[in-house]
């Protein structure tokens, strides 16, 4: 139901986030061809490496934060804001201000 209303395009490519019990993970697709133009998780080794635990906010933040570093890096600035179907509340609202802080607009 979502995903009629959100989707990416090249100026504006939707920024996609999943949130499961052990982990964070966000991506920024470009909807027109299909491609993922950025990705980062708590997966990653440069973000995991400093952090206690993947599942709570400071992690959350972490992704956010480097999700917009990548992505400014390629030129995007703004995005589409893809929550999927949890509410905008705790990891998913914290990763969201964190990119938010780095510069990404949404």
């Amino acid at each position: 139901r979502f995903l009629k209303k959100i989707f990416g395009k090249c100026e504006k490519p939707r920024l996609s986030i999943f949130k499961s019990n052990k982990h964070i993970y966000g991506q920024i697709i470009n909807d027109e061809n299909g491609t993922t133009l950025v990705f980062k998780s708590t997966l990653n080794k440069d973000i995991s490496k400093n952090l206690e635990s993947t599942s709570n906010c400071i992690a959350s933040k972490l992704v956010g934060q480097k999700i917009a570093e990548e992505a400014l890096e390629k030129n995007i600035k703004y995005v589409v804001f893809d929550r999927g179907s949890k509410p905008y509340h705790g990891r998913i609202k914290t990763l969201a201000e964190g990119a938010r802080e780095k510069g990404l607009i949404f």
